[in-house]
């Protein structure tokens, strides 16, 4: 199993990280510089963990376990209306990017309101192309409680609310409750609010391993991070492709930022060295996101091996 890591450090001999991941059979997600620092999101054999931290250590960088490292999280507010403003809904998407998610932000057109709010079939699909849904609610407990469930109640995937109140219980249909994330006049920069932020990412973390365990049940005939690698070998277009993280990794596939109408047979004829090609162990579907494209990787117990 491939444990999602954050590497911290020195752009000095940073490289050796790299080389090791992948003499390891790890994989580098994405790597961003910042003057003399470099912070690098990877996927690192489970037991091979301890040499990464060896390394870590020799070179005088940090390395934590990021459990949103390599998700798609859709970050969901009522609305995006200026004068239904403030809210903090750019403050959950940024503290979830920051810690390794990809994270995509909507307003619903018709979610506000307290008996009249509603999600369309259009954006409910699209909430379902991601592995988890935060709602970034208000502040009411009767309104959290009684009526917004409304919003989420048909959403296949897991759904984070965030609201103002603590909740003794946690609202129907909901995975998980944070409270102290409501209606906020300002950013969120003070240290209860901070707080606020780490517990909400501590529960999507907690979350998002659960469905990793869920999913190594019945293992995916290859990993994600592996179609990427392949994706940027075989397509050379993606790497052309101005789109903010061309192909975004899924915990079941990834969306690739390539018109589906153009690209979708390229796709399906990658080639894998052991002999399939990507259309045998993976479904290519239309996004709902613009004109792009979602990959679905089939399980074992459907293709019969993994590569």
């Amino acid at each position: 199993m491939l444990e999602p890591i954050m590497y911290e450090g020195g752009v000095f001999k940073h490289n050796l990280v790299i080389e090791l991941i992948e003499d390891l059979g790890g994989y580098v997600l994405q790597t961003n510089y910042m003057q003399t620092e470099v912070m690098i999101q990877m996927l690192c054999p489970h037991e091979d963990v301890s040499m990464l931290e060896d390394l870590a250590k020799e070179l005088r960088a940090k390395i934590t376990r990021a459990p949103l490292t390599g998700t798609d999280i859709i970050v969901i507010a009522p609305t995006l209306a200026y004068h239904h403003l403030p809210h903090h809904a750019c403050d959950v998407a940024e503290y979830m990017r920051r810690q390794g998610a990809n994270t995509t932000l909507i307003g619903l057109a018709r979610g506000v309101g307290r008996r009249i709010a509603q999600i369309s079939a259009k954006e409910r699909a699209l909430t379902d192309e991601h592995d988890l849904a935060v709602f970034t609610l208000g502040n009411f407990e009767d309104c959290l409680m009684k009526e917004k469930y409304v919003l989420y109640k048909d959403i296949e995937i897991p759904c984070v609310i965030t609201g103002t109140p603590e909740l003794s219980t946690t609202p129907a249909y909901a995975k998980a409750y944070v409270g102290h994330l409501g209606r906020i006049a300002h950013r969120l920069r003070n240290e209860g609010e901070i707080g606020a932020l780490d517990k909400l990412a501590e529960v999507v973390g907690v979350i998002l391993d659960e469905q990793r365990l869920e999913i190594s049940k019945d293992p995916l005939t290859t990993h994600p991070a592996r179609i990427m690698k392949e994706i940027k070998e075989q397509i050379p277009e993606i790497n052309k492709s101005l789109s903010p993280a061309p192909i975004t990794l899924q915990l079941m596939g990834a969306r690739v930022k390539l018109p589906y109408s153009q690209y979708k047979e390229a796709i399906e004829n990658i080639e894998f060295e052991e002999g399939p090609n990507l259309g045998e162990i993976a479904r290519v579907l239309p996004s709902g996101m613009r004109d792009y494209m979602l990959i679905r990787i089939l399980p074992k117990s459907v293709t019969g091996f993994v590569i």
